[in-house]
């Protein structure tokens, strides 16, 4: 038997996630011996280096969680929902991309990674032709599928931090910020404060060795869907004043309500910038810190100049 592609991994997936708990590892295991995989299959890699196995079956559990048949129930862990079993009942035979796909919000639970690549690219309708079929130019194709992956990474780099504790986003926010080149290369640019009597500030950068110019930085780990309030960007402007520092710097992984943009775009003394759960990650993935790259493809083409006459 050949290594069955990731969507002939969807139904068998999901059963055993209505079964028990399943991980990455667990469900791969669990698929290799399903599909009575042989030693050089099991053994065999993408040009990544990576397992290919391991690899169609998390992007199966991917597919499954955004639409919405499994859901994450602790640290790496999954298990289906009551969506997920429904759906595995009307399905007794097989679940294809074209079901999934026909799930309400499919498209929505993607982001804006596939809506960026649709929206520049019409012709790319993600639907079930396949890529011989559809009318994308192969540079499109790629585009919309390194635009999905990214999504995917942004959606589980997100959740990674979340899981952390609020000392680890702490350290995490000052790691970010000295990346962006606040602090220089000092050795004690940064200074992780986060104790209580601290008036809610939790970490200091030193723009000079003397630290005669400081940025105060504030860091909440909130749930995605939590929106930030005028009220707490004030009491961190009063910190702000009250250490008779005039840099602040407000990070979270949730989002900030208009009124709070506002407030600090009013104009005063003092300078505060905000930066919500979407622009940490990208600047994340832009410094490298808590991700890396997996590997590069370079797409050659022609050089007509060198072949131009004088």
């Amino acid at each position: 038997m050949s290594i069955p592609t990731y969507d002939k991994l969807f139904r068998p997936v999901l059963e055993m996630a209505a079964r028990e708990p399943i991980t990455r590892t667990s469900a791969n295991k669990e698929m290799l011996r399903q599909f009575k995989l042989t030693p050089a299959e099991v053994d065999q890699k993408l040009a990544s280096g990576g397992s290919t196995m391991r690899n169609r079956t998390g992007w199966a559990m991917t597919f499954l969680t955004k639409g919405k048949l499994i859901e994450k129930i602790a640290t790496k862990t999954y298990r289906a929902t009551a969506y997920g079993r429904e759906f595995l009942g009307k399905h007794p035979q097989t679940i294809t991309l074209a079901d999934l796909r026909s799930i309400s919000d499919w498209e929505a639970s993607w982001g804006d990674g596939k809506k960026k690549a649709q929206d520049e690219n019409p012709s790319l309708g993600f639907t079930d032709q396949k890529i011989g079929e559809l009318t994308a130019t192969p540079e499109e194709i790629i585009e919309r599928e390194v635009n999905a992956m990214n999504t995917v990474t942004r959606d589980r780099l997100l959740q990674a931090v979340l899981d952390q504790s609020p000392e680890f986003f702490e350290r995490l926010v000052l790691e970010v910020l000295q990346a962006m080149g606040y602090g220089g290369k000092l050795a004690v640019a940064t200074e992780h404060v986060g104790r209580s009597g601290d008036e809610g500030i939790d970490g200091r950068i030193n723009q000079d060795a003397l630290g005669l110019d400081q940025i105060l930085v504030q860091a909440k780990r909130y749930a995605i869907d939590n929106t930030i309030g005028r009220p707490t960007i004030q009491a961190f402007v009063g910190s702000l004043a009250g250490q008779g520092v005039n840099k602040g710097v407000f990070i979270t992984t949730s989002s900030f309500a208009d009124g709070a943009r506002d407030y600090v775009q009013r104009g005063s003394n003092l300078k505060v910038v905000l930066i919500d759960g979407e622009m940490l990650i990208d600047l994340m993935i832009k410094h490298g810190i808590g991700t890396r790259v997996a590997h590069k493809y370079e797409i050659h083409e022609l050089d007509q100049n060198y072949f131009e006459d004088e």
